[in-house]
């Protein structure tokens, strides 16, 4: 519950504190009609994380972000929680870096593998249930015992 609680935090925060994930950057144009196809978005993103860490591109993309009212796309990829942040437009990289985020959500909601899932949120959800119960319990027991012996006097 300790370990929900604090990337539960984290994650509340990550768009305030740029080691989490990176700043979404703005672009000038947001006009769709002039955006880049995906493959060249890809390429471009690939060239740039190439050049910082060749291993994340063998892995491929996860997705495409697109953020139409920014004018930007966002490229992830599979493998290290890597991003760049392009352009949509002009291709220009705006950023490329790592994304913790995406690693705290995993373990904030136990996807990590499925067993780990499994296990934690089995392990969570008890625990949230017993502390329910024996909180009330705490809370109720003392009154009724109260009740009764103002009953019996």
């Amino acid at each position: 519950m300790v370990i929900s609680s604090i990337t539960g935090i984290l994650l509340l925060w990550k768009k305030n504190i740029d080691i989490i994930q990176p700043k979404i950057q703005n672009a000038s144009e947001n006009n769709m009609e002039n955006w880049l196809s995906s493959a060249t978005i890809v390429s471009i993103a690939n060239d740039t994380i190439f050049q910082i860490q060749p291993q994340i591109v063998s892995d491929g993309v996860d997705r495409l972000d697109y953020r139409p009212v920014k004018g930007i796309v966002k490229v992830l990829y599979n493998k290290g929680n890597w991003e760049v942040q392009l352009n949509a437009t002009s291709g220009i990289v705006l950023s490329a870096g790592k994304r913790y985020s995406d690693l705290i959500e995993k373990i904030h909601d136990g996807s990590i593998s499925d067993g780990v899932k499994l296990i934690t949120m089995n392990g969570l959800g008890i625990s949230l249930l017993f502390m329910s119960f024996s909180g009330f319990w705490l809370w109720f027991g003392p009154r009724r015992i109260k009740t009764i012996k103002s009953k019996s006097h």
